[in-house]
């Protein structure tokens, strides 16, 4: 887990910036199918996405997934275990996330019309059913794998450094 704004600026990067670009992909590719157009639409919608998603993963959806797991879901025994802590917050961000960037993403589309709370289920459940895997199995251990290398090189950098002296006899 993130212990400073540095690490969670950078942990939030890495997890935004790798979920959002699969995210953009899978929707542009349900929308209209795996053209010539796929991948330049995609690049298109991506740093609009990226935006909005770095600001409710900081601002909205980081903050009020943490505070439930922790006052609901993590017990004595959890806090025992660093990775249930990770998986029960990774849960909950995925689920808030997917719950705010499906809505986002049937606003960009412009598809608000017929049905839309029909429109939402289905859009929030076929998001879900590729964000959770991709969270867990993918993105979730190459962010948490680069924020341990950057945790370990701030531990080593911070530690004391022992000089050795050689006494000439």
């Amino acid at each position: 887990m993130p212990r400073n704004w540095k690490e969670e600026v950078v942990f939030t990067a890495i997890m935004a910036g790798l979920m959002v670009f699969v995210m953009v992909c899978y929707n542009v590719m349900l929308v209209q199918g795996f053209t010539k157009g796929f991948l330049l639409n995609s690049l298109t919608e991506y740093p609009g996405g990226l935006l909005v998603a770095v600001i409710l993963d900081l601002l909205i959806v980081g903050p009020i997934a943490k505070g439930l797991a922790f006052r609901y879901i993590i017990n004595d025994y959890m806090k025992k275990n660093v990775v249930l802590i990770g998986i029960t917050i990774s849960v909950m961000m995925v689920l808030g996330m997917v719950s705010c960037m499906s809505l986002f993403g049937m606003i960009m589309a412009h598809n608000l019309g017929g049905n839309v709370l029909a429109t939402y289920g289905h859009t929030w459940l076929f998001n879900l059913i590729v964000a959770l895997p991709l969270q867990l199995l993918i993105v979730g251990p190459i962010a948490r794998a680069v924020l341990g290398k950057m945790q370990s090189a701030a531990a080593k950098a911070n530690a004391p450094h022992e000089e050795t002296t050689d006494e000439i006899d």
